[in-house]
């Protein structure tokens, strides 16, 4: 372990980015010298206005303002002053030695306005001064990601790394894209040694307590976050983990009490936005949960979790004209999400218009195979992926893979692009092309939805066993995964390790999957597999109390009772039903021959 005492100095230097460097301290009059050490020194904490202060006093002390206009344009945007920090670093008026640093908090300045261009040539005149700053390469990485060029960020990273191994800056970034490329362990091992470095760094503490609570280990998170609170128990993000984590553990009115206690401190911060929505839907809030959530899906159009949950508080706030005119264009997608189709049937059945109710309740209740659309799980993205989509959704593959490769070509480090070019390569048959495109896309992101990608790659291509390796390793990784977790019960089952699929579903189903038709049916099969036809019938009916209608509840239901030789004139009934609405098959076959069908 580092020797903290030893670092502390050089630590202080880090975190104040750069202000102990910026000024020829002996230059200065003395209690100016000293009011810019207190600004490092609270610029180091995060504090801002304190550092202003002391900035201010300096410059009363006899500091010129060159000497201190970036470390005020620093302190200033610590602050959320953009308009002011501006003022003291628009001019670029910058002593001899604080330029570097200058000219990397424009870069800053500018990224934090969505200036990217204004952001990139700042730092290459940073670049120019001092091109080993590890720091520098931390900020030129987040100004690439923030702009889509996502491989080269992750080049920055390792870059700075390479320069100093033990930067907690550095260490933090490259944690953060390990947690998004779906690598948890290895950004744990990167969160702990920046803490070693800065032990009490919040930041640090905070990464560390999500991508913790991410791969299912809350009491470690508790800890984590208790550790936070100790250091300073008014802090933003140790409230808001503690909101978390009573909301992780069912206990929804002490989360939002908590998350109470942040007044508008996140008002801003979508996770924070997200689980204000989801506390106050599960309190039976609708109204209020509709507020929120309006204002993140505006944010993130292409969300599609916060754009379902917020159809969910629409339906239960009873605004079935704002449902349908926000939700209907996309229910009528070929992917449109079973649980929106079935929201969208049940509030029109509620207004009693049973004649725009049934198609849309039929397209749910069949469960049929969907297309696969280049969404990542989300509906929005640039005009190019809203293009390939509809390309491919309208069965143009061919111009949708052009489309695709052209947009590649102009952001080959690119995730989206990385993604989409693979998902035409898919629709085109060329498997091993889609393979290469979606693992240089993991390197970035790998939601489960990429996982599904990757692992459907594999299979075409005749690797089934890289498939199960790759969803068992992903599964081990992100536990909390239910698509990871559907995919690895489909592998058991087809392997016919039955126990495996069952524990696998069984896990699901008590993890809020009670009410989802289609995984209570594979539970059922599991169940009946595995020779358990008692537990089978009843995940069968609950399945088809669920959803009366489709074929595939009928099916599972009429296989338990006739595996248990119970009420043979409904499972005839049930019989009939799947073979009327999905076509026959060997299972149905199968239950037929039990029945004395055949």
């Amino acid at each position: 372990m580092p020797d903290r005492r030893r670092l502390a100095p050089r630590l202080l230097a880090v975190l104040a980015g750069g202000l102990l460097l910026a000024a020829p301290l002996g230059a200065l009059p003395g209690d100016a010298e000293v009011r810019i050490k207190a600004a490092a020194t609270a610029l180091a904490k995060g504090d801002g206005i304190a550092a202003e202060a002391e900035l201010d006093r300096a410059l009363e002390a006899g500091a010129a303002k060159p000497d201190v206009a970036a470390s005020m344009g620093e302190a200033l945007i610590v602050q959320g002053q953009l308009v002011r920090a501006r003022e003291w670093l628009e001019p670029a008026q910058f002593s001899p030695v604080s330029a570097a640093y200058g000219w990397r908090m424009k870069g800053l300045l500018e990224r934090r306005e969505g200036n990217l261009a204004a952001a990139g040539s700042a730092y290459d005149r940073a670049l120019a001064l001092t091109p080993e700053d590890p720091q520098l390469w931390v900020d030129i990485g987040r100004m690439r990601y923030a702009g889509g060029e996502h491989i080269p960020a992750i080049q920055a990273a390792d870059r700075a790394l390479s320069l100093d191994p033990d930067h907690p800056r550095a260490l933090e970034f490259r944690a953060q894209l390990l947690r998004d490329a779906g690598d948890p362990d290895s950004a744990l091992g990167l969160f702990e040694r920046a803490l070693e470095v800065a032990p009490g760094d919040l930041d640090l503490l905070a990464g560390q307590a999500e991508t913790l609570g991410e791969t299912g280990r809350a009491s470690e998170m508790l800890a984590v976050v208790r550790r936070m609170t100790e250091i300073d128990p008014r802090h933003p993000w140790a409230i808001y983990l503690q909101a978390v984590l009573a909301a992780r553990a069912g206990n929804t009115d002490l989360a939002r009490s908590i998350l109470n206690r942040l007044g508008d401190r996140l008002d801003n911060v979508p996770s924070a936005m997200l689980l204000a929505g989801l506390l106050e839907l599960e309190a039976g809030n609708a109204n209020v949960a509709v507020g929120q959530l309006e204002e993140l899906s505006r944010r993130q159009p292409g969300n599609l979790r916060v754009q379902l949950l917020l159809a969910r508080a629409l339906y239960d706030a009873g605004e079935h004209g704002r449902l349908f005119a926000r939700f209907g264009p996309l229910a009528a997608r070929p992917d449109a999400p079973v649980y929106l189709l079935e929201l969208l049937g049940r509030a029109h059945e509620e207004k009693g218009d049973r004649a725009a109710a049934a198609p849309l309740l039929d397209r749910a209740a069949s469960a049929a195979s969907r297309p696969l659309m280049p969404t990542d799980g989300e509906w929005g993205g640039t005009a190019q992926a809203v293009q390939v989509r509809g390309l491919l959704a309208s069965g143009n593959a061919a111009q949708a893979r052009q489309t695709a490769q052209r947009f590649l070509a102009a952001r080959p480090g690119s995730y989206e692009a990385l993604y989409l070019a693979g998902d035409t390569d898919l629709a085109a048959g060329q498997a091993a092309q889609a393979l290469s495109r979606y693992q240089a896309a993991s390197l970035v992101r790998f939601p489960d939805s990429l996982l599904l990608r990757i692992s459907l790659a594999y299979e075409r291509m005749g690797q089934a066993g890289n498939s199960r390796l790759l969803v068992t390793r992903y599964l081990a990784a992100m536990p909390q995964s239910p698509l990871a977790a559907r995919i690895a019960a489909g592998q058991s089952a087809f392997a016919h390790e039955w126990e495996s699929a069952r524990a696998l579903l069984e896990n699901l189903r008590r993890r809020g999957g009670n009410r989802d038709a289609r995984l209570l049916s594979d539970l059922s099969f599991a169940q009946l597999r595995a020779g358990d036809g008692d537990a089978a019938s009843r995940s069968a009916a609950r399945a088809w109390s669920l959803q009366p209608a489709s074929p595939v509840t009928a099916q599972a239901y009429a296989m338990a009772l006739a595996a248990t030789g119970r009420d043979a004139v409904l499972a005839r009934q049930l019989l009939d039903q799947a073979r009327s609405g999905g076509g026959n098959n060997p299972l149905l076959d199968e239950t037929a021959n039990k029945l004395g069908e055949r």
